[in-house]
């Protein structure tokens, strides 16, 4: 059975994955798309260097994509009945990831959980 893949959706409907997805350079679309089927067919069994898991964050993993010369991060979770929600991407500048991008994925992933289970 695959796994689903689901876009995090604000309550106003706007979709900040897609629409950082649809900003990037067609090499990191292609890239994205190819690790999204990964994880729909495989689903957690996926690894790196496509994915990990966030240190001190058990519920946040990342997409891992360089591509164009740019590392981009897209963060999700494992929701209910085999579905992956993909909460917030950002382009990674640096060797740390940045606190505040992983608090807005916090931030989503708490607003998806109240408003969905």
């Amino acid at each position: 059975m695959d796994w689903r893949i689901e876009f995090y959706k604000t309550e106003s409907g706007k979709i900040p994955v897609k629409d950082f997805v649809d900003s990037l350079p067609e090499p990191a679309q292609a890239k994205f798309i190819f690790i999204l089927d990964l994880l729909e067919r495989y689903g957690i069994e996926v690894r790196e260097p496509y994915v990990k898991t966030l240190k001190g964050y058990a519920k946040l993993k990342e997409i891992r994509i360089k591509a164009s010369g740019n590392i981009y991060r897209i963060f999700y979770f494992s929701a209910k009945e085999r579905t992956f929600v993909l909460l917030h991407g950002f382009i990674k500048k640096g060797d740390k990831t940045p606190k505040n991008e992983i608090e807005i994925a916090e931030k989503r992933l708490k607003d998806y959980i109240a408003r969905y289970f």
